[in-house]
């Protein structure tokens, strides 16, 4: 995408500290738009995030939230505009991957991952929808292959990130025309370098002969965030081919 083509805009990134969505968030400064992001427990991480977006010459701020949470969900958006002005992206990043047998998932660990991966992403839409209608704003979902493909080691992953691909193309029927809303759904990010036997069998089997990075879903998001309204409940998969 063009450079500062979202000069002027202001952004929000869940779970933006660190990993996919630091990516996310400095790649949204890179094209313009000040960025505010939510933490839970890295403040640490958080704060150097912010720095180095404003090091970028834009506003920033970081939030501490609980995507689970109502009340924290709505002070982080009143925060956000309140500190911008204005809101005119959204990106649903704040999730939990964990791998665990179908049939050794406990209760708990079922309605964790839920409420962070497809709860979350509604209460922050539902709570950020007045401020993005009066921008005409976009809301960028994060989802997964695993929302498309079955991993019979990730059960209750895929389940969440399977609501959140029909959350999203719900979303774009009730939230047009003034809000477009899509999704990203990436394959293998090589993020961990303890991981690197298992990358190297993803990134064998992967078409393109490599795994994807941060950058590449930062750059799927900013074609949403910055390129046509029109296009709309449409899920992008970032993933070199790994699911054909």
């Amino acid at each position: 995408m063009p450079t500062q083509t979202l000069s002027g805009k202001s952004a929000l990134v869940t779970g933006g500290a660190h990993r996919i969505g630091r990516e996310i968030a400095l790649a949204l400064a890179r094209a313009g738009a000040d960025v505010t992001i939510t933490y839970r427990a890295s403040r640490l991480d958080a704060t150097q995030t912010s720095k180095d977006i404003a090091d970028l010459g834009r506003r920033a701020q970081a939030v501490e939230c609980d995507v689970r949470s109502e009340a924290s969900v709505r002070q982080a958006i009143a925060a956000t505009a309140a500190f911008h002005g204005r809101l005119d992206l959204l990106v649903n990043n704040a999730a939990i991957f964990e791998s665990a047998p179908l049939d050794g998932i406990s209760l708990d660990q079922w309605d964790a991952v839920f409420e962070t991966n497809a709860r979350g992403p509604f209460l922050m839409a539902r709570e950020a929808l007045a401020h993005l209608r009066a921008s005409k704003g976009r809301i960028v979902n994060i989802g997964s292959l695993g929302g498309i493909h079955a991993w019979a080691g990730h059960a209750h992953y895929c389940a969440s990130k399977a609501a959140l691909h029909m959350l999203t193309q719900a979303m774009a029927k009730s939230f047009a025309p003034e809000v477009s809303v899509n999704c990203v759904a990436p394959g293998w990010i090589e993020m961990d370098e303890s991981k690197a036997a298992e990358a190297s069998r993803f990134a064998a089997r992967t078409p393109m002969q490599r795994n994807g990075t941060g950058k590449d879903v930062a750059e799927a998001v900013l074609y949403f965030a910055a390129g046509s309204g029109f296009v709309t409940g449409q899920t992008l998969v970032v993933d070199g081919g790994l699911g054909l």
